[in-house]
């Protein structure tokens, strides 16, 4: 049996982001989830109290940076400080979704990297650890200059896709840009499936367009799993899609770690028949199924509890990384 965590050593609390899966982590490690008091007063400030005392124990907060992400990133850094001046022995940041990530690079003049400014600002408020899901680029762990663990939620894929009993001959995985390549060359590798990569050039949120080259590739094949790290207005699907389903795909099946579906996106793929199915995990709180009749969502409150656990009793978590490669990977 696999060790357990001491609760009396431990204290999970949750910020208001995603308080359902701070809820599944706690359950899964059977440590209780420890309250907290958020509050804004007349001049708009933000006051946050923890509940219980983390003196001299391990403190997990949970937090994922959806909208409003400013306010959600806030609250984390306010209580990543409440803990340190606790005097918590430890204090890790539990961030499922790591919004500003896509801000990696800088590609205009006088703009920031933003990726790289939460990062350090994670550490200045008190974080020793950072635990996060499917970052948007491999370059953004480099930014963080304390422990950082990008976790996947492949694992979780593949087995539900493998319930599709997905023919070779029939069926191809596709990702919308050379960034999600690799990671979508290893979901096809576990499926036995064959990859498509297309090239991608984003000109706004909703602007993006997509070579027709990738025609070529998908040629005879009759169904698609487009696969990238997140959903957010739904232009790089949608317009993906359209340019498979004038290739002779007939089946489509869209798979993401983080489903934003932000703006028009719910509507920009109800709009699309051939979508079958839309899988996604609660990194990020899921819309309504009635929204979204084709949503599928995987809890990654399992993958996350088990790599806190495993981090508490000083195991390698390897075979849960971003870079994840089989069943039976491990260290």
């Amino acid at each position: 049996m696999s060790p357990k965590i001491d609760p009396d050593n431990v204290r999970i609390f949750s910020g208001r982001s995603n308080p359902s899966l701070a809820a599944g982590i706690a359950n899964y490690l059977g440590v209780p989830l420890s309250e907290t008091a958020a509050q804004h007063f007349a001049n708009d400030c933000l006051g946050v109290q923890l509940s219980d005392s983390v003196r001299g124990r391990i403190v997990y907060i949970v937090q994922s940076l959806t909208s409003p992400v400013q306010e959600n990133l806030m609250e984390l850094l306010m209580m990543l400080d409440i803990a340190r001046n606790a005097a918590a022995k430890e204090v890790h940041a539990i961030i499922p979704y790591y919004a500003y990530a896509r801000s990696d690079k800088k590609d205009a003049p006088r703009i920031s990297i933003t990726a790289r400014l939460v990062a350090d600002l994670l550490k200045t408020a008190g974080a020793t650890h950072v635990m996060t899901m499917q970052l948007h680029t491999p370059q953004v762990h480099g930014f963080f200059s304390l422990p950082t663990d990008p976790l996947t939620a492949r694992g979780l894929f593949v087995s539900h896709l493998r319930q599709y009993e997905f023919d070779p001959e029939t069926a191809v995985v596709v990702a919308p840009d050379a960034g999600i390549a690799k990671s979508a060359a290893r979901l096809a590798r576990l499926l036995g499936l064959a990859i498509a990569v297309g090239s991608k050039q984003r000109f706004s949120d909703t602007n993006v367009k997509i070579s027709k080259t990738i025609k070529k590739q998908v040629k005879g094949y009759d169904c698609a799993i487009i696969y990238d790290d997140e959903i957010s207005t739904g232009s790089s699907v949608v317009e993906l899609s359209r340019i498979l389903l004038k290739s002779g795909v007939s089946r489509i099946c869209v798979v993401c770690t983080h489903g934003l579906f932000s703006g028009q996106a719910i509507e920009r793929l109800n709009s699309i028949p051939q979508i079958e199915a839309v899988i996604t995990t609660d990194t990020v709180p899921p819309p309504s199924k009635e929204a979204l009749p084709t949503l599928r969502v995987l809890s990654v409150a399992e993958t996350f509890g088990e790599a806190i656990r495993k981090n508490y009793h000083h195991e390698s978590i390897g075979s849960l990384f971003t870079f994840w490669e089989d069943d039976d990977d491990s260290e």
